[in-house]
């Protein structure tokens, strides 16, 4: 059944094998659920009942980044353990969130630290159905590195740059921004400029080799690039949003386990408050704590110049930044790898905005597209 729903998906899309893979997995995903129009599903909003939905066990996938500070920190500080009791964590590591959305809707995972790119990709391809955005974790931490010879959009005309997964929140950001100053980056690699999608620290190893003349990274590795490859930075993402803001990385959860076990995924947002609390309380100890894991989970850790750098490109926040998303799909759709979705029933952010009460701190915005 999964060939012959592979087989029909895979013969309309064009937008490379993974947003293929990804889409395999949806359709089988979709073949199960009622949704007779294209319209997202708006009536999976939660609220935690008095019996007990705790889940035996809870699989969270992140990335070993920077910008998954929250995920990082959550897990190695116990915050999420501490919160969520008797449930089992189990974690994966992921390079990018096309592969991390695949496991996702695969139900290999439960709830994932992903960009808002990937999130709305598996969104869109599931009529609504697959996940729900319940928090944030993480704005700006993403910057176009380039060649010292480099100095404007002009000078990237015929050139080679990297992004960390076609599809994924960089490589939107990356063709989008190049339309925008009247470069194409097509998603079948012709255009003006090369777009070349690689895991982050082949990246690294292709720019020193002279192979690429820039890439569009999230921290920590557009702060390697510039202190270990003599890159430069062109283009800050903060310098493209309304006051700088912008969702780098949010918390997905499936519907279904959204559905199933709400107190555990209040639990895991608790365990993200406290997590994200802790970061901005003792910056100093978080870079290191960060820098730690990602020498044990990467074998390579940063300089101490490197991993502050990082730190300061960023913030880590609970709000999801849910008005920066539309401009997310807009950007997605005039690159050609989404075509435009209604986005009503992306978010949930019911449970988030009850614990945020809780702790005398204001609610955060749906931007009018929550499940409601």
């Amino acid at each position: 059944m999964i060939r012959r729903a592979f087989s029909a998906v895979a013969a309309t899309v064009a937008a490379g094998w993974l947003i293929v893979s990804v889409v395999m997995v949806i359709a089988a995903y979709v073949s199960t659920t009622d949704h007779s129009s294209g319209s997202a599903d708006t009536s999976s909003s939660v609220a935690v009942g008095t019996t007990s939905t705790a889940a035996g066990e809870l699989r969270l996938g992140y990335f070993a980044n920077v910008t998954h500070a929250t995920a990082v920190v959550g897990v190695a500080h116990g915050d999420f353990a501490k919160a969520l009791g008797t449930t089992k964590l189990t974690t994966q590591i992921y390079n990018a969130g096309p592969a991390e959305m695949t496991a996702l809707l695969g139900g290999q995972l439960d709830a994932a630290y992903v960009g808002p790119s990937s999130a709305l990709s598996a969104f869109a391809q599931s009529h609504g159905q697959a996940l729900r955005i319940v928090a944030g974790a993480t704005s700006g931490g993403a910057e176009l590195v380039v060649r010292p010879g480099i100095t404007s959009v002009a000078d990237l005309k015929g050139k080679t740059l990297a992004t960390p997964q076609k599809g994924n929140t960089q490589d939107v950001a990356l063709r989008a921004w190049l339309k925008q100053n009247g470069l194409t980056a097509n998603p079948d690699g012709t255009g003006d400029v090369s777009v070349n999608p690689q895991d982050n620290a082949a990246t690294l190893d292709q720019f020193k080799a002279g192979h690429i003349d820039g890439a569009w990274l999230p921290e920590p590795w557009a702060s390697r690039m510039v202190a270990e490859a003599g890159a430069k930075v062109l283009v800050d993402e903060r310098s493209l949003w309304p006051g700088g803001q912008f969702a780098t990385t949010n918390l997905v959860v499936s519907t279904d386990f959204l559905t199933a076990h709400p107190d555990t995924v209040k639990a895991l947002i608790d365990g993200q408050i406290a997590a994200n609390s802790w970061i901005t309380a003792n910056p100093a100890a978080a870079q290191t704590l960060v820098n730690d894991q990602l020498k044990a989970l990467t074998g390579k850790a940063l300089t101490a110049a490197e991993i502050a750098r990082a730190f300061s490109e960023q913030t880590v926040t609970d709000d999801p930044l849910a008005a920066s998303l539309q401009t997310s799909m807009d950007h997605a759709v005039a690159t050609g790898l989404l075509k435009q979705t209604d986005l009503h029933g992306i978010f949930d952010l019911t449970l988030l905005n009850t614990e945020l009460a809780r702790d005398g701190r204001a609610a955060v915005s749906d931007a009018g597209l929550s499940s409601k």
